[in-house]
């Protein structure tokens, strides 16, 4: 059979018996660092904390029921700028439902979204209303998961916002709606940007924006630049390097799981409200799940070009269709109303929460739930 690069194509994932061998004699040969010096997380992963989740992938962790779950969901792949293109693809069985695309980031993956599918596609069944209901299309970012690898330079935000209207369009939705955090936000906010024929509106939950004015702070926007400071002191060292020489990193991460893993490990510890121990906010095969998404596809160096690709805009451009913005405590970047509207201009939804992190869906699903469905009723 010919396909044409206008087909939308049913996927299915199904991974090889033998690339999960291949894994399990990797980890069986695992070579550990030494113990770190201080008794904390501030050096990264604790080596005792790696061994446990070692032994757990080697001996617990069944990646058949993460594929069952993720396939239990309609999968496709599409050809859009000459790329294959992967998605979820779930239509309500609402008829008034609205379409709705999230996007994810970096470490993060469709699984970020499996939880939130259900309650947004098919409210009711979900002791929701029915006027909430969603026809739900979830990506895999370009180089990330099962979509293709880009082959050549320019795959940065602008393109895959342009590349998101054009499977939307695609999927027969003249009009849409957008949600992301992290990489996803900075793909919807140019989505916001660059397609207002139809584009009806955005939610983001890590918002950025230009810190002005900076008299009279308030708590939240002292809590912002305190956070912007210990990230560039502390937390962005994995940001340099995937900025600067993504294809070096690649190197290690995409031949070690190990590796791989601790590499965005440390990130759920970091970025989650977990008070101190990822697994207060995520289980242990929820980590693992996303965790082998990355390590099955080989996408450590082609997810860590969009940095290189893209960190240095990732707050351009004003926003002039209709937002809404849920401010988690545990995000990396927090952000104030009044700083926010220098960039997102029609803010018509506004929530500063008490528990969540940098993952909303994937940490708090109920409340990412909630937060859309309070956002997107108070747009047309």
């Amino acid at each position: 059979m010919t396909h044409t690069h206008t087909d939308v194509r049913p996927f299915h994932i199904d991974i090889p018996q033998a690339a999960l061998a291949d894994l399990r004699a990797r980890l069986s040969l695992t070579r550990f660092p030494e113990k770190e010096t201080p008794t904390d997380w501030s050096q990264g992963v604790p080596l005792a904390y790696m061994r446990e989740i070692h032994d757990y992938w080697s001996n617990t962790y069944d990646w058949r029921r993460a594929e069952a779950r993720i396939n239990a969901f309609p999968q496709f792949t599409t050809t859009l700028n000459g790329l294959d293109i992967h998605f979820i693809h779930v239509r309500s069985p609402e008829p008034q439902a609205r379409p709705l695309l999230l996007t994810h980031g970096w470490p993060g993956s469709i699984v970020e979204f499996l939880r939130v599918i259900g309650p947004l596609a098919d409210p009711v069944a979900h002791g929701g209303n029915a006027a909430d209901a969603f026809h739900v299309v979830v990506p895999s970012l370009p180089g990330y998961g099962f979509s293709g690898k880009p082959d050549a330079p320019g795959w940065g935000i602008e393109k895959i916002a342009d590349t998101w209207a054009a499977l939307m369009a695609r999927l027969g939705y003249d009009r849409y709606y957008a949600q992301g955090g992290d990489w996803g936000s900075a793909v919807t906010s140019c989505i916001g940007i660059r397609d207002t024929a139809h584009c009806a509106g955005i939610h983001v939950n890590m918002v950025t924006a230009r810190p002005d004015p900076m008299d009279n702070l308030t708590p939240i926007e002292e809590k912002a630049l305190a956070g912007m400071k210990y990230y560039q002191d502390w937390d962005s060292g994995y940001s340099k390097e995937q900025s600067t020489r993504p294809q070096t990193v690649g190197y290690g991460l995409v031949d070690s799981p190990i590796g791989q893993a601790a590499w965005i490990m440390e990130k759920f510890w970091a970025w989650t409200d977990c008070n101190g121990h990822p697994e207060n906010a995520l289980s242990r095969d929820d980590m693992l799940d996303n965790i082998m998404v990355y390590w099955l596809t080989g996408s450590a160096a082609s997810s860590a070009r969009l940095y290189w690709e893209s960190f240095g805009s990732f707050a351009a451009g004003e926003i002039n269709v209709p937002a809404g913005c849920s401010i988690f405590p545990r995000e990396i970047f927090v952000c104030s109303r009044r700083w926010a509207e220098n960039r997102y201009r029609k803010i018509v939804y506004w929530n500063e929460l008490d528990r969540g992190g940098h993952f909303a869906a994937f940490e708090q699903p109920e409340l990412f739930v909630t937060e859309l469905r309070n956002c997107f009723r108070l747009m047309d």
